[in-house]
């Protein structure tokens, strides 16, 4: 038999390639000869450079960069054949470098996603993918743009200083040290959310609070926000604020289009279509995917549905697997999921969910193979 194992990352606790790798041992010992196809996932954040170097010959890069806050960071990135990269913005501007003692919504700038991006055109790439997910930002993505040359000005010609704040005393955008070796490149932005910029479903009222943002703060920065938009259609000529997915990563996504030109997929679709899940799905008997957490929210762009999709079209059934699932998984057998399993063989602590999720997993994986050995027994009955 074929088996395609596709994974997410089971966040905290296992990697991508982990799960699949624990998930093909709990088969392997019930069908040893099966053909094991390991093709670790991810929905355009936190794993999606490990899930694609994992499926592609690419090499992991470090880059010394600035954190949110100006604090340099040892950031990671991933270059891929062809002269592509991968790069997850919270790796250089996420929330989970700054300690939670000193998260500052009004100032954590995008710069350092910025200086990954110009380390990357230094190493001759052409084509980038831009993971969005898990900022702790809301500069609008006006930090990354500064990092590749763009000024931000006030009405006196001095430049703003870095952060969201700041932009509700911008004048002025000068484009001309915009680096020129972008207009080579093509940017495709992976996110899995599809708010706009400012408003009530804007980066600041809806990601705003995850980041510490009192709600005198999202109104401060969504005002920022939205007199930024508005210096930016003044500059280029057209307002992009209300499209969908601008508003990601503090509306980094916004940058990213007006500026870098950038087009937006959800982000499993380009991981599936970038490591060839489609292809290795060819001839396969069985789909096994997972998450550490399924529910409803899951059908948001989440890794499994996405991966369950292709399945479909592919004609194979798929089983989940997952740490724990939540109100509303079952609302995701309409995607494609044909049956949904938790790893907890009983009552656990978080902490001894996260530190036992290899062994529950090659486990649980074991239970199917046998479950599925039963099933095809039962096939050939007359």
């Amino acid at each position: 038999m074929k088996l395609v194992i596709a994974p997410d990352s089971f966040k905290e606790s296992l990697s991508a390639r982990a799960v699949a790798e624990a998930i093909a041992a709990g088969w392997a010992r019930v069908y040893p000869d099966a053909e094991l196809l390991l093709c670790p996932m991810a929905d355009g954040g936190e794993g999606t450079v490990d899930a694609l170097l994992s499926a592609t010959d690419g090499k992991l890069q470090q880059t010394r960069v600035s954190g949110p806050l100006g604090d340099p960071v040892e950031a990671h990135w991933g270059l891929l054949p062809n002269a592509q990269a991968i790069i997850e913005m919270a790796e250089a501007s996420g929330l989970h470098r700054v300690e939670p003692g000193r998260r500052d919504v009004l100032a954590a700038s995008s710069h350092g996603t910025g200086e990954l991006i110009r380390a990357a055109l230094d190493a001759g790439v052409r084509r980038f993918v831009l993971g969005l997910g898990g900022s702790a930002t809301n500069d609008g993505g006006a930090g990354l743009l500064a990092a590749l040359g763009v000024r931000f000005l006030d009405r006196e010609g001095q430049e703003l200083p870095l952060g969201g704040a700041a932009l509700a005393r911008l004048s002025q955008i000068d484009l001309t040290g915009l680096d020129t070796r972008l207009a080579q490149v093509e940017v495709m932005v992976a996110a899995d959310v599809d708010n706009p910029l400012c408003g009530p479903r804007g980066a600041s009222a809806v990601f705003g609070p995850q980041k510490g943002a009192s709600p005198e703060q999202v109104a401060q920065l969504d005002e920022a926000l939205a007199h930024y938009a508005d210096v930016m259609a003044a500059t280029l000529g057209e307002d992009l604020r209300d499209l969908p997915g601008v508003g990601a990563a503090g509306g980094l996504g916004f940058a990213a289009r007006a500026v870098l030109r950038a087009g937006f997929r959800p982000g499993v679709e380009l991981v599936a279509e970038l490591s060839g899940l489609a292809q290795a799905m060819q001839g396969a008997d069985l789909v096994i995917t997972g998450e550490g957490r399924l529910d409803g929210q899951s059908l948001h762009g989440k890794t499994p549905v996405g991966v369950a999709r292709l399945a479909r079209t592919a004609g194979v059934p798929v089983i989940a697997l997952a740490g724990s699932l939540g109100e509303g998984y079952q609302r995701l057998y309409a995607e494609g999921i044909g049956a949904a399993f938790s790893l907890a063989p009983g009552p656990l602590s978080l902490e001894q969910a996260m530190q036992q999720a290899a062994d529950q997993l090659s486990a649980r994986a074991a239970d199917l193979a046998r479950l599925w050995q039963i099933a095809g027994v039962a096939a050939l009955r007359p």
